[in-house]
């Protein structure tokens, strides 16, 4: 009996932990975007509405998860990887995909835009998960040749944030199922010499390179949005601007409501706001962590693991890139960034881990 309220209980926590975080985001996503929203769409409310629309999709998908057996991912794993790469290739085509600020990443349907590399997030934990838990599927081969055609075409978009973290929970998976650590050692070179490629062939990249390198180096061009992020949390301080008192969010500040939200959260909460976010994802993630560790089967276990890693990592390159500890990726804030894409995801994988939950050993 006291197993079951446990488990209970666990399961309320990341229902509400999640909840609230995208409160949270609803309200900054507002304070950061209403000045560019009226003047892309004359309307200071338009970022804002279409945050709290994909924030109810969002619960119902959570909700539905949660009831939802996770046994039965497996029997939809191989369906949802072939989804995913044919959405990925789907994308690329100049007359369905939806191009901005140089990528082309969005299908468009008409009230709601969305991005398989957010799917392909899903579809990675799922497949990879239902597929280590074969003996025989173990082999390194074809789990490097999966690997790279996923970041293939999704460097083709092109999307380097969403690469990366597909890199890390598909090598968080490998090691969980437990794999040789040799095998990882050899990845590390050849991820090495891919990023050197991908830097060296495009001029975007590399100057993100020389920005994270010396954010002073040229102020008014490639540093100036490392440059803007500094000044947003070094005008909050200690204690913040106060709510509503960013001055980065009219205009100066790029990516302000999505990958950048943080830097307004600095602004206007200060260095001790921030640091109360930050502890609400650390407590966040050990529920995570917990949850993975006391899984009562091996798929619930990989599945759990993958998930924490997923948002582990995209917490963690997020805040790194907004302190300037790595350079900047397009990688939002769980639950806090506009995008709608990213948010249904993730309020989906909590879901699958409260399912988890129910039937954890705590």
């Amino acid at each position: 009996m006291h197993k079951i309220k446990t488990r209970s209980n666990l399961g309320l926590k990341l229902f509400s932990l999640a909840i609230v975080l995208s409160i949270i985001g609803l309200f900054f996503v507002f304070e950061s975007s209403s000045v560019k929203s009226y003047h892309d769409f004359n309307d200071s409310f338009h970022y804002l509405k279409s945050q709290f629309l994909f924030i109810l999709l969002g619960i119902a998908a959570m909700t539905f998860f949660s009831f939802f057996d996770y046994h039965k991912l497996y029997y939809l794993s191989f369906i949802l990887m072939v989804s995913t790469i044919i959405l990925l290739l789907i994308v690329l085509i100049p007359s369905v995909g939806r191009a901005g600020g140089g990528a082309r990443r969005w299908l468009d349907f008409g009230l709601i835009n969305f991005q398989p590399t957010e799917f392909a997030k899903l579809s990675a934990i799922v497949y990879l998960s239902s597929w280590f838990i074969h003996k025989e599927r173990k082999r390194f081969s074809s789990f490097l040749i999966l690997l790279l055609i996923l970041i293939f075409l999704i460097m083709l978009q092109p999307d380097m944030g969403t690469a990366m973290i597909i890199f890390f929970i598909s090598i968080t998976l490998y090691y969980l199922a437990g794999h040789k650590i040799s095998h990882l050692l050899f990845l590390l070179p050849l991820a090495g010499a891919g990023f050197f490629v991908l830097v060296k062939i495009s001029p975007y990249r590399f100057k993100r390179i020389l920005a994270f390198i010396n954010p002073s180096l040229d102020p008014l061009g490639i540093t100036y949005h490392v440059n803007q992020i500094l000044i947003s949390l070094g005008n909050g301080g200690l204690l913040g601007q106060g709510f509503g008192a960013s001055k980065q969010k009219y205009l100066f500040l790029p990516e302000a409501h999505t990958d950048s939200i943080f830097a307004i959260i600095g602004e206007e909460l200060g260095f001790f706001g921030s640091l109360i976010l930050i502890i609400l994802f650390m407590y966040f993630t050990y529920q995570l962590y917990k949850i993975a560790s006391n899984a009562t089967d091996r798929f619930g276990q990989l599945l759990a693991g993958g998930i924490f890693a997923f948002f582990g990592f995209q917490i963690i390159i997020n805040l790194g890139s907004m302190v300037n500890l790595i350079p900047l990726t397009g990688v939002p804030l769980s639950f806090i960034s506009a995008g709608g894409s990213n948010l249904l995801i993730s309020f989906a994988l909590v879901g699958v881990l409260i399912n988890i939950a129910k039937k954890a050993k705590i």
